[in-house]
């Protein structure tokens, strides 16, 4: 696949470690850009148009939520989707992520394969709706 072909991801965590490794994990398949806060998305997103996000819910300063309702608030940014990462796997904190309404959620204990097939069927799925395929068992008229 071409360079300009490829899907570009934003990745934001405050872990700059966690960051490098999503990056290594995903660099063969997608267009990749980091940033290390929820500022430094913002600024991104007021010049680049990333195909997905990958967005820790929890930072200092600006959380992965004030980042989320940022964007949803802003009419060029709000259709962008959003997969918050997390470290919190208990029910309530799952569920406070889930009712923001994002693409989706990883949780951060995942390994990197399972983070990237949760990416690729992201974009599988995203391909098959704009079609309008629902699989091998669609009814054709």
């Amino acid at each position: 696949m071409a360079t300009d072909e490829k899907k570009l991801i934003l990745l934001v965590d405050d872990d700059i470690m966690y960051l490098k490794m999503l990056h290594g994990a995903m660099m063969q398949q997608y267009r990749i850009a980091m940033a290390k806060n929820g500022d430094q998305a913002l600024a991104y997103l007021q010049k680049n148009k990333p195909d997905l996000i990958l967005l820790d819910y929890m930072m200092p300063v600006k959380s992965g939520r004030e980042v989320f309702y940022t964007m949803h608030d802003d009419p060029e940014l709000c259709d962008i989707p959003v997969i918050f990462l997390t470290g919190a796997n208990d029910t309530e904190s799952v569920m406070e992520v889930l009712k923001l309404g994002p693409a989706g959620y990883v949780l951060k204990s995942t390994s990197l394969m399972k983070i990237t097939e949760t990416v690729n069927k992201f974009f599988k799925d995203q391909a098959r709706a704009l079609l309008g395929d629902d699989g091998p068992n669609a009814d054709f008229v």
